[in-house]
């Protein structure tokens, strides 16, 4: 399964993602540079997190013009999977491929800390290497991590469990206590209705290396892996 990780002027987490496909994982992975528009030779697209373009007029506001997001608008069009961290997930939201929008967080101070989150399905490729309902603990590092969508939007996501992370308490309970930065109905990850694109706040590429001392991250990345050997088992 091939890798791609779009490399915009402000990313920082990009060598993380790459780190975890490519040496953890071993999985071909390259970078791609924000100019490039042909990506037809990857089979998943990881838009990392950072601060693309400076974040200048809003976050994300810059990306969705690039030639690597023009090219990853047709990759998710194919099926191909589109995975956003945190900055990537504001840039989802910017392009269209992923509905709301991502705010100043509630308390308007920039937050980095380890969190749980509850994992509301388990049923694609994201998230089938976890069990519905489990709490994990991932790290977050944003100022602008608070979702929001209007009524009908979050409606829609809801009634077509679209949500796939949600911020909760250590125990599980999707209370205002587990709300690190207010996202409405704790909101940390969604997916489209294809399931094929994904966004989340929480930064999974940093609970990935054992040495680390949480794992919790990888298993989303296996789950794709998982995903891709099933395909192959069936056109074989």
């Amino acid at each position: 399964m091939k890798f791609g990780v779009i490399v915009f002027p402000g990313s920082n987490c990009d060598r993380d993602v790459a780190m975890v496909v490519q040496d953890i994982l071993q999985q071909p992975t390259r970078m791609v540079w924000h100019e490039e528009s042909d990506i037809s030779d990857l089979d998943v697209v990881i838009i990392p997190g950072g601060f693309s373009y400076g974040d200048y007029l809003r976050c994300g506001a810059i990306a969705r013009f690039s030639p690597a997001l023009q090219a990853t608008l047709q990759h998710a069009e194919q099926g191909k999977f589109v995975l956003g961290i945190c900055n990537g997930f504001q840039v989802l939201t910017e392009t269209g491929l992923l509905p709301g929008a991502l705010m100043r967080n509630r308390d308007l101070h920039f937050v980095c800390d380890r969190v749980p989150l509850r994992v509301e399905r388990n049923d694609l490729p994201w998230t089938q290497n976890y069990e519905q309902g489990q709490v994990i603990t991932l790290p977050i590092a944003h100022g602008e991590g608070n979702y929001y969508a209007d009524p009908a939007t979050l409606e829609a996501l809801e009634r077509d469990r679209q949500v796939l992370f949600r911020y909760c308490t250590p125990s599980g309970e999707t209370t205002a206590a587990g709300n690190p930065n207010g996202s409405l109905n704790n909101i940390a990850g969604i997916c489209n209705q294809r399931g094929n694109v994904m966004g989340m706040m929480p930064h999974p590429e940093r609970a990935s290396d054992p040495m680390l001392g949480c794992t919790d991250g990888l298993h989303l990345f296996k789950g794709l892996l998982l995903a891709n050997e099933s395909r192959q088992l069936v056109h074989s």
